[in-house]
């Protein structure tokens, strides 16, 4: 496939972007024709009803799977870069091992407002970060060693996650899986400004490094041999990403393939710059986990399927044709 020309990636996006919000605003288990959609953001609703629906519940939750699928897309197209590992996920350094042992120990031990499962998610996934960090330390934060950590750091917390999961009581349990299988419904909607604030300066920061991603590509020995200072690049970068990722877990729960599938289609269509590829993976993984959370409301409504099964639904078998497609080409 050929691909399209760079200066194509903001006008596609935004427009998808745009398409996968209005979607995200008219589908659900109450049924709303486009006239009714259209009525209530001028601020002339039909019925107080269809007022409340789109502005009070699919509006926010469109906004937050707008914030989640950005900061995975961005964060998986930094994560693949750094590592050097075209399978490379947000989740590849145990962030989200840390984080389900954090939102399922708050949920276990009957913490369940709102305002403590998304802060003990948090703060799980970023103490499995600074682990994985501190262990691969001992070999210079090597992109094996810090696989390998992440592995087992990964590995500790599902083993602790599952003794949880097996001594408590059976309403904690039915939270923690609905949880794990990615839920964008337990989340505080007065949390989305300080999420976003977030998200948005560790972004930023992760863009600011758009050169440094584009080096590590070429391999170490040759960005280093370019100027690059590869130790504190790669800190700053898994710093950066990892905090975006972080954010996302506690926000949403586990939701896969975001940040696996997403990047490899921005540098399929625009190539692999990162100055490009880490906002056009952004918007478009905001479109796609928009749109997915909206398939998950409305394929059998009123029951809501978790998004994260719809995104593996979406994502594998693609990701699967992608890979089929690059060993053809080889």
């Amino acid at each position: 496939m050929k691909p399209l020309s760079p200066h194509s990636w903001l006008p596609l996006l935004t427009i998808a972007v745009l398409a996968a919000f209005g979607f995200a605003l008219w589908a659900g288990s109450l049924p709303l024709s486009a006239g009714d959609l259209y009525s209530v953001l001028l601020g002339e609703p039909a019925t107080p009803t269809h007022a409340t629906v789109v502005l009070k519940i699919r509006l926010p939750r469109a906004l937050l799977a707008a914030l989640v699928g950005a900061a995975l897309g961005a964060s998986g197209g930094a994560f693949q870069a750094v590592l050097r590992n075209p399978l490379a996920d947000p989740y590849i350094l145990g962030v989200s091992g840390g984080a389900a042992l954090g939102a399922v120990a708050a949920l276990t031990a009957g913490f369940t407002a709102a305002l403590f499962v998304p802060l003990a998610a948090f703060g799980g996934a970023l103490g499995a970060l600074a682990l994985v960090y501190w262990v691969a330390q001992a070999h210079r934060g090597s992109p094996h060693t810090l696989i390998l950590s992440g592995v087992m750091v990964g590995s500790l917390a599902s083993a602790l996650l599952l003794f949880l999961l097996w001594t408590a009581p059976a309403d904690p349990v039915r939270a923690a899986v609905f949880w794990l299988a990615g839920n964008l419904a337990m989340v505080d909607p007065a949390w989305l400004p300080w999420a976003a604030l977030w998200a948005g300066l560790a972004f930023l920061f992760l863009w600011s490094q758009s050169r440094q991603l584009d080096l590590f590509t070429l391999g170490e020995e040759t960005a280093a041999d370019l100027g690059l200072s590869v130790g504190r690049a790669r800190l700053c970068v898994f710093v950066a990403a990892g905090a975006l990722t972080a954010a996302a877990v506690a926000l949403a729960g586990l939701v896969g393939f975001v940040g696996l599938t997403v990047p490899h289609v921005v540098r399929l269509l625009w190539g692999p710059s990162h100055r490009r590829l880490l906002p056009a993976s952004a918007l478009l993984g905001a479109a796609f986990l928009m749109t997915a959370d909206a398939l998950s409301r409305s394929l059998l409504a009123p029951a809501e399927i978790p998004v994260g099964v719809v995104t593996a639904l979406l994502g594998a078998p693609f990701f699967l044709y992608l890979l089929r497609r690059r060993e053809g080409e080889a």
